[in-house]
């Protein structure tokens, strides 16, 4: 009895501790989808996120001392499981999350500015929220589905030798039949409007895995281009289909969530000559996927299989991670090093990073991605991609960087901004609020 009740006592005092430590660390919650049609995508992602916060605790201690903590949320990329996640996770300290898809993004932003929590939802998520003026909590950093759209019309444009030789050309958008797919078309619809080509679209239902219907309407309407707004499984059926109904693969664009390893690896030839948009670059010689090498891997402490460590969705969680430590230490400069931040300090953060290749450089990011830049109207901080082409066997860039055209860009984001506020009763951030 008097064992039983020392354990007891023992367990309470070790929870007691743990708590109080917990209290001096910077907590990341990590929403993945590790099971279901998404997980060979979004689990190199994930261990990517892991295997960052692991290397700035073994190489750095922290962030200037402040340890950083984790835990995961499995939301098997379903909307309902992914607020579950955010309401039981909220509570223990977190400062940012990574929703990790388009439709929780969705379901979250009118819940972050009640709790102060900001989101970070790089490459993806409500490409309007780029205005911070409005969205003052969402943070679409590196680029959005409307930034990717018009980059892919560009690069189309450049290939048949002018914007004016789109006029009369057919463009297919097979899309994911979900906010994320849908996101695309107004930016789409506008390029159509100012070209001339027409705009097909053709929805696929989720998860993907049954296109016939869809590749019989691509056969049918012969588009001189295909661009693919897949996610997960429906990438690879979709090249399979292409294969199957002859459509030429180096007339598909994907989106930069269409183009990476999980997608083509089983097609192989098959998807040789498919082109996406690529936001970052990939494999293990930057010197950040070094670290991670050499302070996690090499000690036995990965997340996932070595093998994987560089691969480009893998990179792309290292990079999700890298933005949220940076805000944190960003913001640890204005509100006290060395100090827990909370959501409110670290959406601070968010909204002024200024990495430039000096700083890129320091963290291991050299080449990686561009230099990123937030303000309290930007919160997207940069809007370029390249493409890359499969080979039949790996991924290499087949175009310089693209900008998006802001001027196409603005009009549309500040639109659908003030019609999002307009719905909410929301009012634009004051000056002085900008500077809070």
């Amino acid at each position: 009895m008097k064992l039983a009740s020392y354990t007891l006592a023992a367990a309470a005092l070790l929870a007691a501790t743990g708590a109080f430590a917990q209290a001096k660390e910077q907590f990341f919650p990590l929403l993945v989808y590790r099971t279901g049609p998404y997980a060979p995508n979004g689990t190199p992602w994930a261990n990517g996120k892991q295997d960052y916060l692991k290397m700035i605790n073994a190489r750095d201690g922290g962030v200037n001392g402040v340890k950083l903590s984790f835990e995961e949320c499995e939301t098997g990329y379903a909307t309902d499981k992914g607020v579950e996640c955010y309401e039981r996770l909220k509570g223990k300290g977190a400062s940012l999350f990574d929703p990790q898809a388009t439709g929780i993004t969705f379901a979250l932003t009118d819940k972050a500015p009640a709790d102060k929590v900001p989101l970070m939802t790089l490459g993806y998520g409500l490409s309007s929220s780029a205005d911070g003026g409005v969205f003052k909590w969402n943070f679409p950093l590196m680029g959005s589905y409307w930034t990717a759209a018009d980059i892919l019309i560009q690069h189309l444009a450049k290939k048949e030798g002018g914007f004016d030789k789109l006029k009369g050309k057919k463009i297919a958008l097979v899309y994911h039949d979900s906010p994320f797919g849908k996101e695309p078309i107004p930016l789409l619809d506008e390029r159509q409007k100012m070209h001339g080509f027409e705009l097909v679209k053709i929805p696929v239902t989720a998860p993907g895995v049954e296109q016939k219907s869809a590749w019989l309407q691509v056969r049918q309407q012969r588009p001189d281009y295909v661009l693919l707004w897949g996610w997960g499984v429906m990438n690879s059926t979709a090249l399979k289909e292409a294969q199957a109904t002859g459509f030429p693969r180096e007339k598909m664009y994907g989106v930069w969530w269409a183009g990476a390893e999980p997608d083509v690896k089983d097609v192989g030839m098959g998807a040789k000559g498919y082109n996406a948009l690529a936001l970052n670059t990939s494999g293990t010689s930057p010197k950040v996927i070094q670290d991670i090498l050499k302070y996690v891997h090499d000690k036995g402490q990965g997340t996932g299989p070595k093998d994987e460590v560089g691969s480009v969705l893998y990179t792309r969680g290292v990079i999700i991670q890298a933005l949220g430590v940076e805000a944190v230490r960003r913001a640890q400069e204005r509100f006290g090093k060395g100090k827990v931040m909370t959501g409110e300090q670290v959406r601070w953060g968010l909204e002024n990073l200024a990495l430039d290749d000096k700083k890129l450089a320091q963290l291991g990011l050299t080449g990686v991605i561009r230099p990123i830049s937030t303000s309290c109207m930007d919160h997207q901080g940069s809007t370029w991609a390249r493409v890359q082409t499969w080979d039949g066997a790996k991924w290499s860039f087949s175009s310089d960087w693209y900008q998006a055209d802001e001027q196409i860009l603005k009009p549309l984001i500040k639109s659908a901004a003030d019609r999002y506020a307009g719905e909410k009763k929301l009012t634009r951030r004051s000056p002085a609020d900008c500077q809070s």
